[in-house]
């Protein structure tokens, strides 16, 4: 096997790509008493940079409401850049589905922790993703929409 030939996957960089916080209902909700509801988002998308180099992302939206009013929304996009040379083609989706989100997000769920902390709030701690088995979620979503639709009378 020669150097052209041997599978390449090295992490070249890993960083905040952008992040936001907005409290539109300040400071008047900050002085309600009852619990508010969270809801958290996740997204995961890959493109090329340039050639057998990668940006892979992962975007958190994190909502929290009391009854209609936001508290607070915090969106933050982490990012990574990976060379990924010499791999099989059923292979790349995997690793840019699987193994690159498996790296960014652990840095996503930290920073995101920590810009609702500073915004005077308790951290929300994004919970643990199988990234695995989110892929194959999605494989299977996409799968099924190619498929032929039968209809039946």
């Amino acid at each position: 096997m020669t150097d052209q030939q041997t599978p390449v996957f090295q992490i070249q960089r890993v960083y905040l790509k952008e992040a936001s916080l907005e409290q539109p209902n300040s400071p008047a909700i900050l002085l309600e008493q009852e619990s508010p509801t969270v809801d958290i988002q996740l997204g995961v998308n890959a493109g090329p940079v340039a050639d057998g180099v990668y940006e892979v992302t992962v975007t958190a939206t994190v909502q929290t409401k009391i009854k209609d009013k936001t508290v607070f929304l915090v969106e933050a996009t982490q990012a990574g850049i990976f060379e990924i040379r010499n791999l099989p083609q059923e292979q790349m989706s995997q690793i840019m589905g699987i193994a690159c989100p498996q790296i960014v997000y652990p840095y996503l769920r930290g920073n995101v922790a920590d810009l609702i902390q500073r915004g005077g709030f308790p951290p929300v701690h994004l919970s643990e993703i199988n990234f695995q088995a989110m892929f194959e979620q999605q494989q299977q979503q996409a799968a099924a929409a190619e498929a032929p639709q039968i209809v039946t009378q």
